[in-house]
């Protein structure tokens, strides 16, 4: 247990920032899981417009520093080419 009062204000802080980065890395998951779908579903022009929404929500993200910028653009570079690749 924190023994200072300055440790105990960065232990509610920390406990509150995790909560949050949390909730943003499901964001993160669930926007890239939606391409996936979207590919999977066959419909290019729904697809296209899913990866649009979806790198605005990455590229956030990765600003925010809750993933690594490369992370991020691995990821968009992927889906882009999945997206790409459907006939």
């Amino acid at each position: 247990m924190a023994n200072t009062k300055q440790a105990r204000k960065r232990g509610r802080q920390a406990l509150i920032r995790n909560a949050h980065n949390a909730a943003l890395r499901s964001r993160l998951r669930t926007a890239i899981k939606s391409v996936r779908k979207a590919v999977a579903g066959g419909d290019k022009k729904a697809a296209m417009d899913v990866l649009r929404k979806a790198s605005g929500v990455i590229d956030s993200i990765a600003d925010k520093k809750i993933t690594h910028k490369n992370n991020a653009a691995r990821s968009k570079s992927r889906l882009a080419a999945a997206v790409k690749a459907m006939a």
